[in-house]
């Protein structure tokens, strides 16, 4: 091996890993030569490693956590992707997932053990000692996606009697339990929280001086079930980097610091988006069945709204007969108001998703999109209407489609926005279930109105 491979920037390229450093990989995990292996990757850091298993494929991953072994520790795995790690820590013993699991802090702990089945659970936390198996078992206890899984138990916090002086030297003592902090917490005697004082604040603060002087009482408070959605829109609201997650009886049980809420605005960013689309989680590495137990059930749902519009569509057959050129252009008004009903769902899903939408300003948020989708319609309407007009020498045939589009596209930004409100007042993600209907609802009034006006106006008689 050359220096160069021992070089952690020689095996990267734009923060990715060089193909040729891949082919380096699989030609020692083919030769099965473990000592090259642990050569190439050793220089690495974690979240390399972890994108090194996500680049291999399932065969060179089993080889590459034999090869590295022990080497294969808590960092790697915290950093990997879920699915990926579903399989490295299948092919484990669990003394060696529950000396990762005990050197990582709980929040990574438990999106660990939580993805495992019951049996490797178990397994896993017999081997972990008494204190850190209660730790992992209480946050375990919380809903999914709550602060409480969420959170982690590593934090300071010190009595409001104390001293600068005493912090200090506390500090000293606890340094090897946390590690990383950027506030220390003030509790009562009751272990409730009273307020924080930042790190710049203690080290620059005279050491005779209280904590009850220099602490800050006004602080974000984080219920241990509230949803990490909910948690991450706190973060942002208030520009926190650090929040206190306190249980049913009000004691500090956590914290809940930045770098976790990153993770989570990314995932529920993206999680929204694949659930608009019917693709599930959108994982490459989901396995296939799932992939498609996710998808398919989107697709028959898209399979019945389509029956719905043939159906109109039947129904206005002798229509159609006398004036073929209605079929050609009826897909064109049930488009533009299918585009117009995803953009105004798009915009409303975002808005209940970041707290920006209210019970206060959503009558005015319907108008606001009614009079978008208005204007939009007539300007559609007249560049459609003209446009088929002029093609087919037929004025009346122009303003029937126009007609039909203003109408259309006034249904579609009220669907876009009604759907959403509506699946949100019944308790169901709307992110998940509005692409649905907002196309069945834009598809069906598009054939419906076109049509229906083309027949009343007397256009095919």
């Amino acid at each position: 091996m050359s220096e160069a491979d021992a070089d952690p920037n020689a095996a990267m390229d734009d923060n990715r890993l060089q193909p040729a450093f891949l082919r380096a990989i699989e030609s020692a995990l083919n030769a099965e030569d473990e000592g090259e292996v642990r050569a190439l990757v050793k220089p690495l850091h974690p979240a390399d490693i972890a994108d090194l298993f996500e680049q291999l494929d399932a065969d060179h991953r089993t080889a590459l956590t034999t090869a590295l072994g022990r080497d294969l520790n808590a960092d790697v795995l915290a950093e990997m992707n879920d699915w990926v790690r579903d399989e490295v820590v299948g092919e484990l013993a669990p003394e060696h997932v529950a000396e990762a699991v005990s050197e990582m802090d709980t929040d990574d702990a438990v999106a660990l053990i939580e993805e495992l089945e019951p049996a490797e659970q178990e397994a896993v936390l017999d081997e972990l000692s008494a204190d850190d198996r209660v730790a992992i078992e209480t946050a375990l206890s919380y809903p999914e996606e709550s602060a409480g899984r969420l959170m982690q138990r590593e934090l300071i916090a010190v009595p409001e009697h104390w001293t600068i002086a005493q912090v200090l030297d506390f500090l000293q003592t606890a340094r090897d339990d946390v590690t990383d902090f950027w506030e220390i917490f003030v509790v009562s005697p009751e272990h409730k929280p009273l307020g924080t004082m930042r790190l710049s604040w203690l080290l620059t603060a005279p050491r005779w001086l209280g904590v009850s002087d220099v602490m800050q009482r006004q602080q974000t408070l984080i219920p241990v079930d509230l949803d990490q959605e909910e948690v991450a829109l706190r973060f942002q609201k208030y520009a926190l980097i650090s929040a206190a997650v306190v249980d049913r009886d009000g004691r500090l049980a956590g914290v809940i610091t930045a770098d976790d809420i990153v993770h989570i605005i990314a995932e529920e960013a993206g999680e929204d988006i694949l659930k608009l689309s019917g693709a599930g989680d959108g994982d490459i590495f989901e396995p296939v069945v799932d992939s498609y137990k996710a998808r398919v059930r989107w697709l028959i749902a898209n399979l019945l709204t389509g029956i719905v519009s043939a159906s109109i569509i039947a129904s206005f057959g002798a229509t159609i007969e006398k004036m073929v050129v209605l079929a050609a252009l009826s897909p064109i008004v049930a488009s533009i108001g299918g585009n117009t009903g995803n953009q105004t769902m798009a915009v409303i899903v975002r808005a209940l998703a970041t707290g920006q939408m209210t019970n206060a300003n959503t009558r005015r948020t319907i108008l606001r999109e009614a009079a978008v989708a208005f204007l939009n319609g007539v300007t559609i309407a007249l560049l459609l209407g003209t446009g088929v007009a002029l093609l087919f020498s037929n004025a009346q045939l122009g303003g029937v489609i126009a007609a039909a589009t203003v109408f259309n596209l006034i249904i579609a930004g009220l669907a876009g926005v009604m759907v959403p409100l509506g699946l949100k007042r019944l308790g169901v993600d709307p992110a998940v279930a509005s692409s649905v209907f907002v196309t069945m609802i834009t598809d069906s009034m598009g054939f419906l109105l076109f049509l229906g006006f083309a027949t009343a106006s007397g256009l095919a008689a």
